[in-house]
């Protein structure tokens, strides 16, 4: 085997090591010397180029930028989990043919539409959709994503949240928790505009807790503006303390007379 190949084989084996054990910061060292010692092949992206081990080195760049990607989420990185994402794409789409397929394609996949969809980029995350095949989109992982999109898009946030009890892999946590919270936050800005109070057994319900405990938590931490007493929960004093803005109606009057008399020069 080529010495540099071998390196970087013993280089990985190292960071799968670390991986397993769960040191990220050992992971994060040795991926940033992984990344340094790939640029040594010239099989890779973007030049591709025809060497006696080509093959042997795309697959083990690719099978690198998904455990870095894998990484990324362990860690809770989101800009680490784009920037390695956008690494590793070319290995399924411009190296896909030339490769045996990977058995973390679709799973990853399904994590970046997530991303997306955490992120409310949701033209890209359509865009990213009609890039894949019709196998990919029975994939339970993309699948999973899509149902997600389409529950979050109609209002269903019950079953958004219930989601996370069916999710294809574990990996999938990370997002999902912050897709909860992203519901959450929705509903609650829905609800203190919508209602005065709400009893804390209607406000648990409506924001989809098993427990007033874990209620009383999320308004501490996401709504201290908010008043709890005698079991009701009060959102009028959150809406007492926003400001109002001023509708400048005489101004708005102004600038619709000056158009008028402006159009009708011209006409």
């Amino acid at each position: 085997m080529d010495p540099k190949l071998t390196e970087v084989s013993q280089q990985f084996d190292r960071f799968k090591a670390a991986m397993t054990r769960k040191d990220y910061n050992t992971c994060t060292q040795l991926l940033s010397q992984l990344k340094v010692l790939l640029t040594g092949f010239r099989s890779l992206p973007p030049l591709f180029e025809d060497t006696p081990n080509a093959i042997r080195e795309l697959t083990l760049a690719r099978d690198i930028y998904e455990h870095a990607v894998l990484l990324s989420v362990k860690v809770e990185d989101q800009d680490a989990f784009e920037r390695d994402f956008f690494q590793l794409k070319p290995y399924y789409t411009d190296a896909g043919k030339r490769l045996p397929p990977s058995p973390n394609e679709y799973m990853i996949l399904g994590l970046n539409l997530l991303r997306l969809l955490v992120q409310n980029r949701i033209a890209e995350f359509h865009t990213e959709l009609e890039l894949l095949s019709s196998t990919a989109l029975e994939n339970p992982c993309i699948k999973h994503a899509v149902e997600l999109e389409q529950s979050f898009m109609e209002g269903a946030y019950n079953r958004v949240l219930s989601a996370k009890q069916n999710v294809p892999n574990e990996t999938y946590g990370y997002f999902m928790d912050l897709l909860a919270k992203t519901v959450r936050d929705e509903i609650a800005g829905c609800s203190e505009k919508a209602y005065d109070y709400l009893s804390i057994k209607d406000a648990g319900q409506m924001l989809l807790f098993t427990s007033d405990q874990e209620l009383l938590e999320y308004v501490k931490e996401e709504h201290p503006e908010w008043e709890m007493k005698d079991g009701f929960v009060f959102f009028q004093k959150a809406k007492d303390s926003a400001p109002c803005k001023e509708i400048p109606s005489l101004q708005l009057i102004n600038q619709t007379l000056s158009y008028a008399r402006e159009l009708e020069r011209i006409v």
